[in-house]
């Protein structure tokens, strides 16, 4: 019989479909298992149109059939099956959509659920195979046909034998090649590990025979082989269930059987969504940071399904990334597949899907944070940063999800507190939010730049991470109170800033001189308002405060110029000030020596290298000596 030719497309179409469109050969066959669950889907529907049809479940599955002499792997349903026409119809067009027609031309009831696009996912067997026959017989009809085809040359369709309605799809995988291992595809145990990746939740059962040993009776160590029909999926997925029927330890032992993590999550979720597109999810937050969360390497995503069939293992898009912490999957029979299932990150559904996914997890977050503090600080310990970097991200667009979730050391409470917790404490005369930065809580508390606003009884918060100052420095305000650096060149305190004022006129000379001593290290010496017990101190002024000038200059591809500008500030209450005075008034060069060391001194105690370690020792000993 002569070959007929596809309607649609050319060779290079196809081609285009078997080497471009899937990142991944073996997702030929969750392709094909959907199609044979489309089948039977339709089989319940014409029962439910059609009085004189039955529907046994018992009576639908998938069978899986393996040869590795032959070298065929074989894909057989008990669904509706297709004529002679729609066998030309639906594999004679490449992407000609059986069960988007059926939909289209069939008023499909709730609890019929119609996966894909059979002339698309079919073509995908062509990854695998050099040749695949299609053998099917329509329901209710009494003939049955074979299409068979060796890819983009065209196909034959010829009247054949077959005793029960359903459709066998049967595949001559290809021989080896240099770059490709097609042998694991009449891999028994290979395509038992690939239903159960992409197809375990196929609510009918996929069945296979599989070769097993035991025991010969009357024997120590002889054995015996033989043949179980093994079913391969779970078919009902949890995220389907009633919660009501779920205890704690079965979303647990979900977590740990889908490899999220080896202990219990900290939290999770069970969502179901009815409505314009529906949707359920579980979602999980680890009890622990992962050991690459934080490096290149980590992949954020949710698993995503439809209708039970796994379509991504990591879907991003489904995630924001100051959120990419949240492991789980979603699950939506709405999600339009169309060419490719690996490109749904441009589905209108999916889109709304991932709004209300990020939604429910900031809605969880804050019910976490007011129901159970514990457990929500141990959250922030380990993700805290993420979400201070989503805040830093994207010019402050998330701020209003983030803001509320953000936590800092307290000076006065001693722990992890929020900003509304901060400005619920307020004094009544306090106009800012005051923060410290440093590398850890202790090293910061003996910061002398604190040592004003901590006298006064004021609140300071304590930024600990790199992103604190940055993501801060976006947000600007939290509730129309503005943050203060306590190094920050303008405290804005009246009756200091008077005393400060005469300060400088009176010592205008000393200060002078020193600054020029530092050959335009900083930008003013002057009298501090803020130092109670250390003599000396850098402030900055400007939006680039000096943390944020260490941590940059920290980077790899910092350009070295970046630099805050610095004020050193002298406590004209402590005794070094006698001594500044006295080398002003009687040797000037040991003022030169004396503002060097200071100034040395105030960029250790901010953590800062010192451009010449070795002429800082010989000024200290050359003091010392004098």
């Amino acid at each position: 019989m002569a070959k007929k030719q596809f309607k649609s497309e050319s060779k290079r179409l196809l081609d285009l479909m078997i080497n471009s469109i899937y990142t991944h050969r073996e997702i030929f066959l969750r392709e094909l298992i959907s199609n044979a669950s489309d089948a039977i889907d339709k089989s319940y529907y014409k029962s439910l149109t059609d009085n004189s049809t039955v529907f046994n479940k018992d009576d639908f599955y998938i069978r899986i059939k393996v040869n590795e002499d032959e070298r065929t792997l074989i894909v057989a349903d008990t669904g509706i099956g297709m004529t002679k026409d729609e066998l030309d119809s639906n594999l004679g067009t490449i992407a000609k959509s059986g069960s988007f027609d059926f939909k289209e031309n069939n008023e499909v009831k709730d609890g019929v659920d119609i996966i894909g696009q059979f002339g698309i996912g079919f073509y995908s067997a062509f990854m695998v195979a050099k040749k695949v026959t299609v053998i099917s017989k329509a329901s209710g009809s009494d003939e049955a046909y074979k299409w068979q085809s060796t890819g983009a040359d065209g196909y034959t369709i010829v009247p054949c034998e077959k005793e029960n309605a359903g459709t066998e799809i049967i595949m001559e995988i290809k021989e080896n090649t240099e770059g490709e291992n097609y042998d694991e595809y009449i891999d028994v145990y290979n395509i038992k590990s690939l239903v159960k990746k992409y197809s375990n939740f196929i609510k009918y059962p996929i069945k296979m025979m599989v070769k097993k040993r035991k025991l010969k009776e009357g024997t120590e160590n002889e054995y015996d082989d033989y043949f179980e029909d093994e079913t391969l999926n779970s078919m009902v997925p949890i995220w389907r269930k009633n919660k009501s029927e779920l205890q704690p330890e079965d979303y647990e032992n979900f977590y740990k059987e889908k490899h999220y993590g080896y202990e219990n999550p900290l939290k999770y979720t069970h969502v179901s969504v009815e409505g314009i597109t529906s949707y359920n999810a579980i979602l999980y937050i680890p009890a622990k940071t992962p050991f690459d969360f934080y490096t290149k390497e980590f992949e954020k995503g949710l698993e995503l399904y439809s209708n039970g069939v796994l379509i991504m293992n990591k879907c991003s898009d489904l995630l924001p990334d100051y959120f990419g912490f949240v492991q789980g999957l979603v699950d939506s029979a709405d999600l339009s597949l169309n060419i490719s299932r690996e490109i749904l990150q441009h589905d209108k559904q999916l889109q709304f899907i991932a709004k209300k996914i990020k939604e429910k997890i900031k809605s969880e977050l804050s019910a976490m944070l007011k129901e159970d503090r514990e457990t929500y600080e141990t959250f922030f310990n380990n993700f805290g940063r993420t979400l201070k970097f989503g805040m830093y991200s994207e010019w402050g667009a998330n701020k209003e999800t983030l803001q509320d979730l953000l936590m800092f050391y307290s000076s006065t409470e001693k722990k992890l507190v929020t900003l509304d917790e901060y400005i619920s404490r307020m004094k009544e005369d306090q106009k800012y939010i005051y923060y410290a930065t440093g590398e850890n809580v202790a090293k910061i508390s003996r910061l002398p730049q604190t040592e004003l606003i901590a006298d006064k009884g004021y609140e300071i918060l304590y930024f600990t991470d790199e992103i604190d100052e940055f993501a801060i420095k976006v947000l600007m305000n939290y509730k129309e109170k503005e943050f203060k650096n306590v190094s920050s060149s303008d405290l804005d305190m009246n009756s200091e800033e008077n005393e400060n004022e005469e300060n400088k006129e009176n010592n205008k000379d000393v200060f002078d001189f020193m600054r020029e001593s530092l050959n335009g290290k900083v930008k003013e010496v002057r009298a501090s308002k803020r130092l109670k017990n250390h003599p000396v101190c850098l402030a900055s002024e400007g939006e680039l405060s000096i943390e944020m000038e260490k941590i940059l200059q920290s980077m790899p591809d910092n350009p070295g110029n970046i630099h805050a500008e610095k004020i050193l500030e002298i406590n004209i209450k402590h005794e070094m000030f006698e001594k500044i005075k006295n080398a002003y008034n009687n040797d000037k060069d040991k003022l030169k020596t004396l503002s060097n060391v200071l100034y040395n001194q105030a960029m250790l105690i901010e953590g800062l290298q010192i451009e010449d370690p070795v002429q800082y020792a010989n000024d200290v000993y050359s003091l010392i000596n004098n």
